[in-house]
Order: structure tokens, then C-alpha cells, then sequence
């Protein structure tokens, strides 16, 4: 690893994780916060970079973004991976792969949408001693002139005409219901089938499932969900100089990427299968990314080219196709990309912390969101509340934090340095030569600021 200050930085209408993926790719998700960024392009692909040419142009931000995506739709398409069912439970965060259709009338009975009585005919109303609940069995008719008790989702008795909120009646002397306010025939009843009738489609394919969407999927009948398989990925932490626990000491420090990495890529939607420590070991990196059945290996290190950083030589070795091989970005910049397999690819993250989550968010996350067929957030931009020192050269990813319809930059946002990220809720996109006071700057929200499905790191 490269360590901080030391080194360079099912059913018949179901349908495939490539298909799901296309029609995600149609109807993307919804706009973010403030307008979108203008279009950032990155059409074009890249030649492959080498190594050993030294003079090899790195990739410009945008462009390594694009091409991971790229990638991944050529690898959906190469795996033709299966769509999976899978437990309500364990859902969260996946892409449907099959429309959602109501199993049943929602509701599937009339019920109360209200505490207090149930009524039939003009009142007052005799009332009867026993009282509906829900999840009891049906009860008896009412009879004109009679009421009943009714709790909250019970099932309305036959011929009610309304319900009368507990706070809008009153009972006499003689024990009889009269009301406080003029009642209406069908009040406060939620008629079967008002939601939704069985058979209607209530999502389509390449619908996120939220919170709210499994509940749906519950109230709907459903204990599975039909989705796009998460993405499986190893992480190969490098590096001899890492501890694993207690205080930095005689040149050793600690590992904050094997911590760190394996509930982000989670929170991407990703299943993390294995987290090895492989030390600076040409041929133990060898043995584990050609063993791995991944769909995407993380390496973390060792992409520059000093005397133990065996990422490329490893490459070289068997054959893989580097994508992306350095990437126009501070921190980060000797990110890669390579297609290992048709369907297969690797992501090298520099070693220094904030590098590698330069890294994560430039080439893993679009990668990732693609085999997933989770929607691409759309752009947007939010005013810089003060300048920032750019690269001349280089776009900068700079920790922010969102205040009053604007984002302000934090210190301790070097290459090696977590203090900042760990206090922000986005990374400012600085363009080459930096960004004044005012100046708008696109925002790449962090998974578990986003509010949105991210916050799962299960």
C-alpha cells in the first residue's frame, strides 16, 4: 500500500441485468439539489496508457469517469448475469430486474381510516357492546340505527354508511352515539382496491428499492424482490508498512483503507466477498487477482512505479487491458483502470487515504452504479463560499460541507489526510486553475450525506 508521505498517489416478463441496466440508462434518476451541470462529455475512448512510457498522458477526469461506465456495460453485457430473488429483508439498495405488480387490492378490504365508531343510517345510534379490532375476523352487519366500536385498519362491517371519528361524537344519558359535526356517507372508509387493483403495475424495471419501496413491495403481497445481482468485489490492501491495530510506531502506520473501503463500496452497492492484506508480495498479488472470481477487484497501492508497487507489473504479467492509467485528478492521480476478463476488471486506488476515495468516487462508483442498473444521479452545482487553489492542469476533488445553499470548503484536504472527508458531506469538482468565491462548482454527494439509498452499509 501506498502509505501517507511516502509514496506517488425470474418470471416471464423478467428481464436481464443487461436490459435492466438499458432502461436505467434511459430514465435516469432524479435531479439532485440545484441545476445541473452543464454536460462534462467524455465520449470518446481512450487509447490504452502504458507504463512504460513515461511520457504517457494521464486521463482527464471526466473522460476516466465515462470510461469506467463503459466498461461496465460492456462486462453486463459479456456476463449476462441473472437476475436474482431476493428477501425483502436483504433488498435494500438493489435495482427491480421485474416490474412491480400488486399481488392483491390494496387495501384488500374495506377498512377504518380512523379511531371511533362505525355507522349505519342517520344517527343517533344505538351502540353495540362488542367493539371491531384489527386483524380480527369479519364482523356482523350493522342494521340502520346501530354502531359499533371500529379501531384504525379494521374491517368495516357490512352495510356501514361511514365512520365517526372518536373525537366528533358523544353518547348520552341513555348511552346512544350522536354527533358533533355533520357526518357524510363513506367518511373516513378506505374502500378496497383504492390504492391500487390486482395486476396494476406499481414500479417498473430499474426502480431503486428505497425504504418506501420495500414497503410497498410488503403491502403488495411480496416477500422477494426479482433484482440485478449487487456487483461482487475482493479488496487486495497493499503494503508491508500497515498494522492492523494500536499506534503508529518505528515507521509502521495504520491501515485506514481496510477500515474504510468495504462499507463504502457497500454503501455502492456492492458485495464485498473478501478483504485480504497481500503486504508489498509480487507474487502473492499474483496469486489473488488471478484466484478471484470477482466482478471487480479493489487494489489499494502500489500503482506508481517504485521499487515494491507491483500493481502494473502484475497487470503486464497477465495480459489485462489498462483502461485507465493515471487520471488528471488531485488527489489520486495515478488511479487505473484494467479489464482483467471480458467481465472482469480491476480498480487501482492510490494508497493515500484521501487519494483512494479520490479514486473510488472517479473510476469504482460509476463502475459500480452501472452493474448494479442503478440510476446515475444527475449533476449539480452549488456556489463555492470560498476561492480554491486549483491545479493547473488537473481537476481537484476538495471535501465540502453544505451550508445555506452553498458549499464550503475544508481544510486538511491533502492526499493522505482523512480529517477533512470525515467531517464533509460532498467533494467540490475544481476545475484546472481553481474556482473563485461565488463560482459554481459541480458536487459529488458522499453515500451516507446523500440522504438517499447510500446510507445502508449493510
Amino acid at each position: 500500500m501506498t502509505s501517507p508521505g511516502t509514496r506517488a498517489d425470474a418470471e416471464a416478463e423478467d428481464l436481464d441485468v443487461e436490459e435492466a441496466l438499458a432502461l436505467v440508462k434511459e430514465n435516469p434518476g432524479p435531479a439532485h439539489r440545484g441545476p445541473a451541470h452543464p454536460d462534462r462529455g467524455g465520449h470518446g475512448t481512450p487509447a490504452p496508457h502504458h507504463p512504460a512510457d513515461a511520457h504517457h498522458r494521464a486521463t482527464p477526469w471526466p473522460e476516466a469517469r465515462a470510461t469506467a461506465e463503459r466498461a461496465a456495460r460492456a462486462a453486463a453485457r459479456a456476463a449476462r448475469r441473472t437476475p436474482v430473488a431476493v428477501p425483502l429483508d436483504a433488498a435494500l439498495g438493489l435495482t427491480l430486474a421485474a416490474p412491480l405488480a400488486a399481488l392483491t387490492d390494496l387495501p384488500s378490504f374495506d377498512t377504518s381510516a380512523m379511531d371511533g365508531w362505525a355507522l349505519a343510517g342517520p344517527g343517533p345510534w344505538e351502540v353495540r357492546d362488542e367493539g371491531v379490532l384489527a386483524g380480527h375476523a369479519e364482523p356482523a352487519p350493522l342494521t340502520d340505527g346501530e354502531a359499533v366500536r371500529i379501531a384504525t385498519g379494521a374491517r368495516i362491517p357490512a352495510d356501514t354508511t361511514a365512520v365517526l371519528r372518536t373525537e366528533h361524537g358523544r353518547t348520552d344519558e341513555r348511552g346512544r352515539l350522536h354527533p358533533t359535526r355533520e357526518v357524510g356517507h363513506g367518511q373516513d372508509i378506505r374502500p378496497r382496491g383504492q390504492e391500487c387493483r390486482s395486476g396494476d403495475q406499481l414500479l417498473p424495471v430499474g426502480t431503486l428499492a428505497t425504504p418506501a419501496v420495500l414497503g410497498l413491495a410488503a403491502a403488495a403481497g411480496y416477500d422477494t424482490l426479482t433484482a440485478v445481482p449487487r456487483p461482487r468485489v475482493d479488496v487486495l490492501v497493499l503494503g508491508d508498512e500497515l498494522l492492523t491495530e494500536g499506534l503508529p510506531h518505528d515507521g509502521l502506520i495504520r491501515d485506514a483503507l481496510g477500515p474504510m473501503l468495504p462499507p463504502w463500496l457497500r454503501a455502492l452497492g456492492a458485495e464485498v466477498r473478501a478483504v485480504r492484506r497481500i503486504g508489498d508480495d509480487a507474487r502473492a498479488l499474483h496469486r489473488a487477482v488471478t484466484a478471484s472470481g470477482a466482478d471487480l477487484i479493489v487494489t489499494t497501492g502500489g500503482t506508481a512505479a517504485g521499487p515494491v508497487d507491483h500493481v502494473h507489473p502484475t497487470l503486464r504479467r497477465i495480459g489485462a487491458e489498462l483502461l485507465v492509467d493515471g487520471v488528471e485528478a488531485r488527489p489520486g492521480h495515478p488511479m487505473l483502470l484494467a479489464r482483467l476478463k471480458d467481465d472482469q476488471h480491476l480498480v487501482g486506488l492510490p494508497g493515500n487515504p484521501l487519494a483512494a476515495v479520490s479514486g473510488l468516487l472517479t473510476l469504482a462508483e460509476p463502475l459500480l452504479r452501472t452493474l448494479a442498473a442503478r440510476p446515475a444521479p444527475e449533476p449539480y452545482t452549488l456556489p463555492l463560499r470560498d476561492a480554491v487553489q486549483g491545479h493547473p492542469y488537473d481537476t481537484r476533488l476538495v471535501p465540502v460541507v453544505l451550508r445555506d445553499e452553498g458549499a464550503v470548503p475544508l481544510r486538511y484536504n491533502g492526499p493522505a489526510m482523512l480529517r477533512g472527508v470525515a467531517a464533509a458531506d460532498a467533494l467540490a469538482v475544481v476545475p484546472p486553475g481553481g474556482a473563485r468565491s461565488g463560482q459554481e462548482a459541480e458536487l459529488l454527494d458522499l453515500p451516507w450525506a446523500a440522504g438517499g439509498i447510500g446510507v445502508c452499509f449493510t
